[in-house]
């Protein structure tokens, strides 16, 4: 079972932003940016660890979901615009990164990682949460 199925499942604490039935938005513990949330899907076992061998539905409902989860990054944040990433070598579970950008530069993943109080992860995470539309 990999780190982000026992986040999704409740077994390891998280800052969510957005969940529905088949999608997980949670903050990123070392972001790049405040605002910085993962995407993931609640896939069963075995979890898909490659984005591109996920099947075209949940693929294409992942994308969905970041849109609208980038949405509310934006809306929060007050960023220009919402920079993806999928690099998936760091956990085997397919993930999306969505990251406020007001640079090219901000979505350097060899920049430092914030170091955000739990106050700080709670309430951009609440803000977040608060500008999705529901979903």
């Amino acid at each position: 079972m990999t780190l982000f199925t026992r986040i999704i499942k409740g077994e390891i604490p998280s800052y969510k932003v957005a969940e529905d039935d088949r999608y997980y938005a949670f903050l990123d513990i070392n972001p790049l940016q405040k605002g910085h949330t993962l995407v993931v899907p609640k896939l069963s076992e075995p979890e898909a660890d490659y984005i591109f061998d996920l099947d075209d539905e949940t693929l294409s409902g992942l994308m969905t979901f970041c849109k609208i989860v980038a949405k509310g990054i934006k809306e929060a944040t007050g960023c220009k615009r919402v920079g993806v990433a999928v690099l998936g070598m760091e956990v085997n579970h397919v993930h999306v990164h969505l990251v406020p950008l007001n640079t090219e530069g901000d979505l350097n993943f060899a920049n430092p990682k914030l170091s955000l109080s739990t106050e700080e992860m709670v309430e951009i995470a609440n803000s977040i949460a608060q500008a999705i539309d529901p979903v």
